[in-house]
């Protein structure tokens, strides 16, 4: 019975069977030392024997095998012991030599990410980049985990549309049949509408935007956890969110503490109710501390997302902090968000800044039918018989309660729970303008 890396201490003093990877072979003293890799870590195999040294020579990094032997208790080896006297079978041999050498930490600086991403497929075997996508999935189970428990249902929406969900430039166009399709620019439409069949709905999956931005914050396809829930008011939504922010945290520090430690990773600093500011509040403290005039502005610089977030760090005790009161004639209000009741010329929304950039953006969606259509046509010029909007209006015209929700980036998350610098980084295989493969 096939033994993996995690359990090969238990078997100290007994013979036991492993299969895997050759990930690193060193000679040490005279000695040949392996290491094998599984999906549970590593597994370091002296070999002393000529004849089964021999089975080694000319295989490279990757060759699969499966090794008989004797566990021996060792605090050095990784797991605290090794495997000696080993029956080596070649399974699948190897022999053209790697392009990088995925035995140590691979660079992550700027200029090598190209190479990084061009070599992908072999990278990923390394085990600190396996820890970043292991980090990643934990995210998603924390998430669904936090959902469910609180009465959410998970569903999955079509990505092929008759319209842009979001509106504007920034969408993929097919022929589909003859006719104009576009990629999903989100669930929007989707999951407000599934607010009057579930309440409370969520999805992860794609989304795409034709965004001609190379910047380490944009990508042309990722992961958006879509979040819709029914009959709650702005405070409701933002203490969900600040609940689902501390929940993956700990989930993903709990399980991945220590091998996130090699990427220098500290568990990010936050508090159970994420802090507020108002978005006239930002624009004064960034610009009283670095002497500019930031009045005007109707969004938040890049600069200023890390700023406030810094600012929130030293006196908020968080490194998570929304930006709350948006103008609602700014160009990010969106037909379908709520002007506040009391003061029209503010949303109903906030964004969500971690370790200074936006992970989500959290609004209250005009549920009024009348009030909805009229801001489609005055907002975004759309026609609500359009196959794209009239099914979507249809859902309101039959009763939608007040309501409100939040896409939030799973690759930015991530990046800003290890530490990484680009969004790239932490993206399995990266779209953006230039890149389509691997």
């Amino acid at each position: 019975m096939r033994i993996l890396a995690s359990e090969v201490k238990k078997h100290i003093g007994k013979e036991i069977l492993i299969q895997g990877w050759l990930h690193k072979k060193r000679l040490l003293g005279g000695l040949t030392f392996i290491n094998v890799r599984d999906r549970q870590g590593l597994v370091q195999v002296l070999v002393q024997d000529k004849d089964e040294v021999e089975k080694l020579r000319g295989l490279q990094i990757g060759t699969v095998l499966e090794i008989a032997g004797q566990v021996i208790e060792d605090e050095r080896a990784p797991g605290g012991a090794e495997i000696h006297d080993p029956k080596l079978t070649v399974l699948v041999p190897v022999v053209d030599e790697p392009p990088i050498e995925i035995d140590k930490q691979l660079s992550h600086k700027p200029d090598n990410l190209d190479t990084l991403f061009d070599n992908r497929v072999i990278g990923l075997r390394n085990l600190d980049e396996q820890t970043i996508f292991k980090t990643q999935a934990k995210v998603l189970e924390a998430t669904r985990a936090y959902l469910k428990e609180n009465d959410f249902t998970e569903m999955n929406t079509p990505k092929l549309l008759a319209e842009a969900t979001e509106g504007g430039a920034e969408v993929f166009t097919l022929d589909y049949f003859g006719k104009t399709a576009t990629l999903a620019q989100s669930a929007q439409f989707y999951k407000q509408m599934m607010v009057g069949v579930f309440e409370r709905v969520f999805e992860t999956n794609p989304t795409y935007r034709a965004e001609p931005s190379a910047t380490t914050r944009h990508m042309t396809e990722y992961i958006t956890i879509d979040v819709e829930l029914g009959f709650i008011e702005f405070d409701d939504l933002l203490a969900l969110a600040s609940g689902l922010l501390n929940r993956i945290t700990d989930d993903v520090y709990e399980t991945y503490g220590e091998q996130l430690k090699r990427w220098n990773a500290q568990k990010p600093i936050l508090t159970s109710e994420l802090p507020r500011i108002t978005m006239k509040e930002a624009h004064e403290l960034y610009g009283k501390a670095n002497k500019v005039d930031m009045s005007g502005e109707d969004d938040l610089t890049p600069d200023e997302e890390r700023w406030i977030c810094e600012y929130a760090k030293k006196n908020l005790g968080s490194e998570a902090v929304f930006i709350t009161e948006w103008p609602s004639n700014s160009k990010t209000f969106k037909f379908y968000h709520r002007k506040n009741a009391e003061n029209p010329e503010l949303a109903d929304r906030a964004d969500l800044l971690f370790r200074g950039i936006e992970i989500a953006t959290v609004p209250m969606r005009e549920h009024r039918y009348d009030v909805l259509v009229e801001q489609l046509k005055t907002l975004a010029g759309g026609n609500p018989d359009d196959p794209g909007f009239k099914h979507y209006l249809s859902a309101f015209k039959y009763g939608l309660p007040p309501h409100g929700g939040f896409g939030w980036g799973l690759e930015r998350t991530t990046e800003k729970l290890i530490g990484l610098n680009n969004i790239k980084e932490a993206t399995l295989f990266p779209r953006d303008l230039n890149r389509l493969a691997p």
